[in-house]
């Protein structure tokens, strides 16, 4: 039995019983908690029978639940319950909160931002594995933090969390020794409204930290001025960190990868550089870890390469400010582009007039990208990723001298044509190596 006393006994309700409702049902369970489960979706309800655990219509027992925890994903100003919830803000508990209340004792790193925290957040362990320090990677980048086994033996591990703002709009205890805000972009604004509050739950990451902590983030962001304001208004007390670009320039001279060479991972390699200093890592074994550091799949990800042409997988990029960094980084682009644009997302192609060759368009909403590409670029509508590439092929000249770009980033979701960016990448993947590696006789 877990040791946290404040739960036993306790009526909780899970609201929400995705991947992260369900382990976090398991972890009240552990901790001797009478769990009640309820998802608005038929097909889940059906599959919590499955797990042992009570399917219950809590909110309609007045007084009777002592705790609340809502699934991230569950915007409570729109849900079926949404009455209920506002009424007991007071009950509301995160998966975040109650992983902090496990691991107080532990060392946790928490990244978040618009773009860049899986990236960052595997850089670092990257650097403290290499280190040989015991870590756990967990939150957005993979499973939920609080998927993993509790009833092990206790050993120290450090903790890397990768935060969303749907995890930090309702977090009240969650802290950590190391709190990074990566960037800011407009992105989640049909749950935020507008950017404002957006970075406000952003900057909850900081707000809850003690003067022995510390806090990272690069004022030369757009918004930089916001989160100043906010910190202002709220007496930060962590230490602050701010993290440049000339803070670590010496250390690129040493280091021989390729990956860190798109401004992007520059940044994120800075924020991961400055975490090490702060945990008294010699640069030394750093370095190593940098030289050995490959990048995760559907972000700027290499599939295939020749002396004439290279594919890339951007898949991840759902946000133009996400596709930002890998138009920076090509030139002679065949850009393919589409899908569901984010909610009041900005896009601004008059700098890439000259490394797009020509766009061509995915996806269900095309013509909204239409719009948007038109008056900038030669676009063609492709409707999916295989046309697309059909297309491409067909305007390629493929005896070129100067290296081509065939590059797979959407500025937008994935689900009207696929389960999630992963499935659109590996999709890509697939395509591009029937169609090229046949071309090119590989």
């Amino acid at each position: 039995m877990l040791n946290l006393e404040k739960y036993k006994n306790k009526k909780v309700a899970i609201y929400g019983m995705g991947l992260t409702g369900n382990s976090a049902a398991k972890t009240f369970k552990k901790l001797g908690s009478k769990v009640y489960c309820w998802d608005d979706n038929l097909n889940a309800r059906k599959k919590i029978k499955y797990l042992n655990l009570k399917i219950d219509k809590f909110w309609l027992k007045k007084n009777f639940i002592d705790f609340i925890l809502v699934s991230p994903g569950i915007d409570i100003n729109k849900c079926r319950i949404k009455k209920f919830l506002n009424k007991n803000l007071d009950k509301i508990i995160t998966d975040i909160d109650l992983f902090f209340e496990l691991n107080k004792s532990s060392l946790i790193i928490s990244i978040t931002g618009t773009n860049g925290k899986s990236t960052t957040c595997k850089i670092i362990e990257k650097i403290l594995k290499t280190a040989n320090y015991k870590v756990k990677t967990v939150g957005n980048i993979g499973n939920p933090i609080l998927s993993f086994n509790l009833n092990k033996k206790k050993r120290k591990f450090v903790y890397i969390l990768e935060i969303s703002s749907y995890q930090l709009e309702y977090s009240k205890l969650f802290r950590s020794k190391h709190a990074a805000i990566l960037n800011i972009s407009p992105d989640h604004l049909e749950r935020h409204k507008n950017i404002k509050n957006y970075i406000k739950v952003k900057s909850r990451i900081f707000l809850a930290q003690s003067k022995s902590d510390y806090s990272y983030i690069n004022f030369s962001n757009k918004y930089s001025n916001v989160i100043k304001k906010i910190f202002k208004k709220n007496k930060l007390k962590s230490k602050l960190t701010l993290v440049k670009k000339l803070n670590a320039n010496f250390i690129l001279n040493k280091i021989n990868n390729e990956y860190f060479k798109s401004k992007g991972n520059l940044e994120n390699l800075f924020f991961a550089y400055k975490i090490a200093k702060n945990l008294k890592i010699n640069d030394k074994i750093i370095i190593k870890a940098l030289n050995k550091f490959k990048g995760l799949p559907h972000r700027q990800e290499v599939v295939f390469k020749n002396k004439n042409l290279i594919c890339i997988n951007d898949s991840k990029a759902t946000s133009f400010d996400a596709s930002i960094q890998s138009l920076s980084n090509y030139n002679k682009i065949y850009w393919i582009v589409g899908g569901l644009p984010k909610y009041k997302d900005y896009y601004n192609l008059k700098n890439f007039k000259n490394k797009i060759i020509k766009a061509y368009i995915i996806g269900k909403k095309t013509l909204f990208f239409e719009k948007k590409i038109k008056k900038n670029i030669p676009y063609t509508i492709s409707y999916n990723i295989k046309n697309a590439l059909d297309h491409i092929s067909n305007d390629l000249n493929l005896n070129s001298i100067v290296k081509s770009t065939i590059l797979l980033s959407p500025a937008a979701a994935s689900f009207d044509q696929f389960s999630n960016f992963e499935h659109r990448g590996n999709y890509f993947r697939q395509q591009v190596a029937k169609k090229f590696k046949r071309e090119f006789n590989v």
